[in-house]
């Protein structure tokens, strides 16, 4: 029997996977490390966390699946995207990644709208300048530590910095450098025209590949560190949107998935370049060779459960800890008694500000409509529609952009939760599916693996013989009625406080 690795570099831990070449996962590891905010809006972290949590997943998933290593036959890769891994000719780190969910770079984006202009940096990488995006970051590094960027060398993104540890080799594939905004989209290559508008030079940019193809092996030194067997295949993997979406089996046109994580996310197969002329959604190159995928992304969506869970719910950590359970089970049941609208109660999910469908990094967290009657049950119930609502903002673009959508695949941590299915299926008035593995991101990058391992001949392959569809949630008629009118509702909030927002912004600082 042959096994492939799945390895997940993530922006709260690192997940690492061992699966037959059946599809089973015969072992999981996941090690954590702290997210850093040095200031108001900025994220960062330390690589050396990032690697040290690889080899200790690494070592786990060998040591607990008693697999042969000599079996193991391949290595994919994914992880948080649009990080900025600054290397110098020493291959030394620079100073800490900026990453995925940083807001500090809003000066930078209006330059590079300015002097490439908007529409025409759609033609040419197919996105907005946004503050989450790999340029941008590229640029406040120039512009902030100029000493720092002259150190400079190699521009790295997250999983791509582990491939180096791993192999030797600068590399990265076409799904996480689409996430650059120096990706020529349409014809999956460095975009020459915008790294020469923007003075970056093209040598910081690594080699590119498809996301199943090899990109280096693994160096014997690793080997050894790690008790794997040298030059075991690593191919490109994918971002962890395109990645999570081979786990979801999302490689034909039709299928969607919407992942409920720290961020939210639509995501939508395509044959063809897509594009909003808006630039609301974007359109990345998608694992699968030959393919693109929409996305939309809000930034909290898990994330503003996450910060309800430890802001104000200790009483149920406290029980769930005394029960053995999880917390959030305990919030849900709770929201659950509540009906659906919270009676007049929403939530708007922009606790880190906002990138799908409003690209403002000023726009904040709000509950509207608060009243006596409102109790904590309410206000959970609402932080989980609220977040429904934001994605049926990626679904409505997407669906205005005519991608058709036959079904819809709830992933991530979200889908966990039968409740928050219900009500995005009511919200959207789609149904929601589940499917047989929940696993994320580290599936889809070891199926990648066990396609350039050669294990199945193309993705849609390896797809179709590991995943099925496993739960069916339908849309209620009457609920769906009536989130259609709080949604309208939840949509006018924005237009009407983004002014407001900005003065904030201005206070604060």
């Amino acid at each position: 029997m042959k096994y492939v690795i799945g390895l997940d570099i993530g922006t709260t831990g690192t997940k690492t996977i061992l699966i037959n070449e059946e599809g089973i996962v015969v072992a999981r590891a996941v090690a954590e490390y702290p997210l850093l905010s040095p200031k108001p809006g900025w994220a960062e972290q330390d690589p050396q966390r990032w690697w040290d949590a690889c080899v200790k997943t690494l070592h786990d998933v060998v040591a607990s699946s008693g697999t042969n290593a000599q079996d193991i036959v391949g290595i994919g890769l994914t992880g948080q995207m649009h990080g900025s891994v600054f290397l110098d000719r020493n291959n030394d780190i620079v100073r800490p990644p900026i990453l995925w969910c940083d807001q500090r770079t809003a000066k930078q984006c209006e330059f590079i709208t300015d002097t490439i202009g908007a529409s025409r940096l759609i033609e040419l990488v197919c996105n907005p300048a946004l503050t989450g995006f790999t340029a941008p970051k590229i640029l406040w590094l120039r512009d902030n530590e100029p000493e720092n960027y002259a150190r400079v060398v190699k521009v790295l993104l997250p999983k791509d910095y582990i491939r180096f540890r791993l192999t030797g080799e600068f590399a990265t594939e076409v799904s996480d450098a689409s996430g650059t905004l120096l990706f020529d989209v349409k014809n999956r290559r460095w975009s020459n025209t915008v790294l020469s508008e923007l003075d970056i030079p093209a040598d910081f940019m690594p080699r590119c590949y498809e996301s199943p193809e090899v990109t280096g092996t693994l160096k014997k030194e690793i080997a050894e560190q790690l008790g794997l067997k040298p030059g075991i295949p690593v191919v490109g993997g994918g971002g962890d949107q395109a990645a999570g979406a081979v786990g979801n089996g999302i490689v034909r046109q039709g299928v969607i998935s919407a992942t409920v994580g720290t961020s939210g996310v639509v995501f939508a197969f395509s044959d063809k370049v897509t594009l909003d002329p808006e630039g609301r959604v974007h359109t990345f190159c998608h694992a699968v060779p030959g393919a693109w995928h929409v996305m939309g992304v809000m930034l909290s969506a898990g994330g503003s459960l996450r910060w309800y869970r430890d802001t104000f719910a200790d009483a149920e950590k406290s029980v769930a800890a005394l029960a053995g359970r999880d917390p959030y089970e305990y919030i849900t049941e709770q929201a659950d008694t509540a009906p659906v609208g919270s009676e007049g109660l929403i939530f708007l999910p922009y606790l880190t500000g906002e990138r799908t469908p409003h690209a403002d990094p000023h726009a904040r967290g709000v509950l509207f409509g608060l009243s006596l009657r409102h109790t904590k049950a309410h206000v959970a119930r609402a932080i989980l529609e609220g977040v429904a609502y934001g994605m049926r903002d990626s679904l409505e673009i997407i669906k205005g952009m005519g991608v058709p959508i036959t079904e819809v695949r709830a992933s991530g941590g979200g889908a966990r939760s039968r409740l928050w299915r219900q009500i995005q299926a009511d919200v959207n008035g789609v149904p929601m599916v589940t499917i047989n593995v929940d696993e994320g991101p580290a599936y889809g990058a070891a199926l990648l693996a066990a396609v350039g391992a050669g294990i199945f001949p193309s993705v849609q392959e390896a797809c179709d013989a590991t995943i099925s569809v496993s739960n069916t949630l339908e849309p209620m008629k009457e609920a769906t009625e009536i989130y259609g009118k709080y949604y309208a509702v939840y949509r006018a909030l924005y237009p009407d406080l983004k002014e407001h927002f900005r003065k904030i912004a201005v206070i604060v600082d």
